[in-house]
């Protein structure tokens, strides 16, 4: 069998003349504020998700994310295929998932969620039962993800590839999720203001699990409310009551692990596992 152009190269000099060589390059995304370029390239009848990297923080990130599939594998997390390296940096290659991004901040534009024709406000608009199996899903993966000794980094509804015919739902971009808990040795660590806990942005601070539940309780505000300024909320009293102590400023407040808010969140929902 001859060797595959994408699952088994080890290192090429530049991204973009390989994949136009190696197969056709259907969509390039050149914006992305990741400082990362993407491709969609089909193979033969197979389509892939081809993420480069040749700046260092980028790069950087890129390797965290090896990592990360390395430790965690989930029906709903788009998997990592292969990786390899380039000129100063690494690729990465996963499966085509058709879909789109609740929102898709670039270079060039951010904001935009709450325009009538973008993918959080096409979401927004779904029935709530439809809404809360897709918060299942992400719920269910966190277990996965604690379970691998992992913490949520940088996770925001970028991170949500959502298909809105087949009403499927798959997370991506999952790179910056690293081993916990540790300390911020940083002002700061990546991700929208949004979804972050407080602690987030705090030199010193222990990150853990309980930053993990916070930034879930912020996704399940932000996804079952219909409005993006939080005045619409679509869910029950109950299910409400469970963000509010998910999302606690200070962390003792907040449930102990992922599997307490899930456990919690299921027994004030409708939807059960």
């Amino acid at each position: 069998m001859s060797p595959h152009p994408l699952l088994d190269v080890e290192t090429v000099d530049a991204l973009e003349p390989y994949l136009e060589e190696a197969g056709t390059v259907f969509h390039a995304f050149r914006e992305q504020d990741s400082g990362c370029v993407s491709y969609g390239v089909a193979v033969g009848g197979e389509r892939w998700f081809v993420k480069g990297a040749t700046k260092p923080e980028a790069t950087i990130s890129l390797r965290r994310a090896v990592r990360v599939h390395a430790a965690v594998q989930h029906p709903v997390i788009v998997s990592l295929q292969h990786s390899f390296g380039i000129a100063g940096g690494l690729a990465l290659v996963y499966p085509w998932v058709d879909g789109t991004v609740l929102y898709h901040p670039t270079v060039s534009r951010h904001g935009g969620r709450t325009a009538p024709d973008s993918p959080m406000a096409q979401f927004r608009r779904l029935p709530v039962p439809v809404i809360l199996r897709v918060l299942e899903q992400v719920l269910d993966a966190h277990l996965a993800v604690e379970a691998a000794g992992l913490i949520a980094v940088d996770f925001y509804d970028g991170c949500l590839l959502y298909d809105f015919e087949s009403d499927d739902v798959a997370l991506c971009d999952l790179d910056e999720y690293r081993p916990g808990p540790f300390i911020l040795e940083a002002d700061r660590l990546p991700g929208s203001r949004r979804f972050m806990a407080p602690e987030e942005f705090v030199r010193g601070s222990t990150i853990d699990i309980r930053t993990t539940v916070y930034v879930l309780g912020r996704a399940l505000r932000l996804l079952l409310d219909a409005g993006d300024d939080e005045r619409e909320w679509r869910g029950s009293p109950p299910q409400l009551e469970i963000i509010e102590r998910a999302t606690a400023s200070d962390p003792a407040y907040r449930f102990a692990s992922v599997e307490a808010l899930v456990q919690a969140w299921r027994g004030a929902s409708s939807v059960r596992s």
